[in-house]
């Protein structure tokens, strides 16, 4: 059993009937006296990919999940499934897009890095890196008489999401995309 006290970053377990994983926790105690300390919580479902957020108190206790992580690499996708294979036994598994989440969005061909999730030996998700490199096909044009303030356009990426980055961007270029928000991080050092 967990404490939600000892709750952090990555920790899985029971939440609702299904197994979750914690994306961040904030702890914050309530000024009255005797106030049990609370644990606010960005959780993600393992099996649907669905971020939930709760409060839950100091002193309630979940069942910990017996969480296998191996690492993967993703071969392909053939546009309805995502083909990967792990790394140390060369076995190969799909997962189709709605069992992954957004991670079709920074999944490339041979992309390494990602980490398969398995419950009681059953796959039930992956774990992309936290930065990956991505190429731009396409991005909107430089604005001339840009202010002080920095300006973002939508760039289009090699797996077809589309993301904002700084103005001096343009297609061709290679970026590093942080997987969990999406969001430009620095251009990539080729």
């Amino acid at each position: 059993m967990i404490d939600v006290s000892n709750f952090k970053k990555g920790l899985c377990f029971m939440y609702k009937d299904a197994p979750v994983t914690i994306v961040t926790v904030i702890f914050t105690t309530p000024t009255a006296r005797g106030g049990a300390s609370i644990a606010k919580t960005r959780m993600r479902n393992l099996l649907t990919g669905q971020v939930l957020n709760d409060s839950l108190r100091s002193g309630e206790k979940f069942d910990e999940v017996d969480l296998e992580r191996r690492p993967v690499s993703f071969l392909y996708s053939d546009g309805e499934r995502f083909h990967f294979m792990d790394s140390e036994t060369y076995e190969q598994f799909e997962f189709g897009a709605d069992d992954i989440g957004d991670s079709p969005n920074f999944l490339k061909d041979g992309l390494e890095g990602i980490t398969s999730l398995a419950i009681d030996g059953n796959l039930v998700s992956i774990e992309l890196p936290l930065i990956v490199e991505l190429d731009i096909v396409e991005a909107d044009p430089v604005v001339k008489g840009a202010s002080a303030k920095a300006q973002l356009k939508n760039a289009v990426l090699e797996t077809g999401a589309t993301i904002q980055v700084p103005s001096y961007i343009v297609a061709g270029e290679a970026v590093r995309v942080d997987t969990r928000d999406g969001r430009f991080v620095e251009r990539a050092k080729k």
